[in-house]
């Protein structure tokens, strides 16, 4: 990993970790780190805005005797690399997702993404849908404020990250309670937010220059919602989930029902943003009974 000095304090059974480095020429590409696990069809698993692979701590051991599972590192995120000057919008984390399918010459993949993860799961399918047989799309996060919504608390935090002028400066604090308080916004049953993975995703936030990437993040919530209009481009078959607590309001899932009129539609009852922490059976069984 490009970054030697820390190194993930969370280690899920039966996976490893791998890289891909940036090609020549690509100033802006960094290294991109990825966990791998199973056997089986290719799955790709696509991670939440402010988290990075081991967010699917629970859900590969699910499904890794289905599937050969990849956890990719978003641009920035985890433990792929932090480039100066690089961007972090839609198209550019997608181009990162484009990367690994490439790269890896993955075919027939089945791209399961929560979140952000969700909006670049099916951009990514409409791109290369040579290679995509299906997306699974979890609380896709392309509407106005994005997890502002989730609490006061957020709204107020994010407001401040995104603003001009203090913005850099209170993105580079990041106190563990407020950190804790938003994310846990997530979840219904607050424990499934685990202490360990707060903890880790606070390691990896403390490398140099990630407050930069986590303010270009919460900035570039428009190109997200701009990403809606490739959904129609969408070929491969897909699957829209949503918690019922979502941050999405109804509109926004019918919304995307109208775009995407040939998917399949699941709402989980009582299952709020972070479905991959608190239900990932839910998502397993999914998976599991198409592989």
């Amino acid at each position: 990993m490009p970054n030697h000095e820390s190194r993930p304090t969370i280690h899920i059974p039966g996976t490893t970790s791998h890289t891909i480095a940036p090609r020549a020429g690509h100033s802006h590409e960094g290294t991109l780190r990825y966990l791998k696990a199973g056997t089986g069809a290719p799955l790709v698993l696509l991670h939440t805005l402010r988290t990075q692979a081991e967010h699917f701590r629970f859900l590969m051991p699910m499904i890794s005797r289905q599937y050969t599972v990849y956890a990719l590192d978003l641009p920035g995120m985890g433990y792929s690399e932090i480039v100066p000057g690089a961007s972090y919008d839609e198209p550019a984390l997608r181009a990162g997702v484009k990367r690994l399918l490439t790269e890896l010459d993955l075919h027939d993949v089945t791209l399961v993404g929560e979140s952000l993860g969700g909006v670049l799961a099916l951009t990514t399918a409409a791109d290369l849908p040579e290679r995509v047989r299906r997306v699974v799309a979890v609380n896709a996060y392309d509407y106005r404020d994005g997890i502002a919504r989730s609490s006061v608390l957020a709204r107020v935090v994010i407001g401040g990250i995104i603003a001009p002028g203090v913005g850099p400066l209170i993105a580079q604090q990041e106190p563990k309670p407020v950190l804790r308080a938003i994310l846990q916004g997530g979840v219904g049953d607050k424990t499934a937010f685990r202490e360990d993975y707060l903890d880790e995703l606070l390691q990896s936030g403390k490398r140099p220059g990630f407050p930069t990437v986590a303010r270009a993040l919460y900035r570039n919530m428009p190109s997200l919602i701009a990403a809606r209009s490739r959904y129609p481009e969408v070929k491969t078959p897909v699957h829209l989930v949503y918690g019922e607590n979502d941050w999405s309001r109804p509109s926004d899932r019918e919304a995307n029902k109208k775009l995407l009129p040939a998917a399949d539609f699941t709402q989980v009852p009582g299952a709020h943003h972070f479905i991959a922490l608190e239900r990932p059976e839910v998502v397993a069984d999914l998976l599991n009974a198409v592989a």
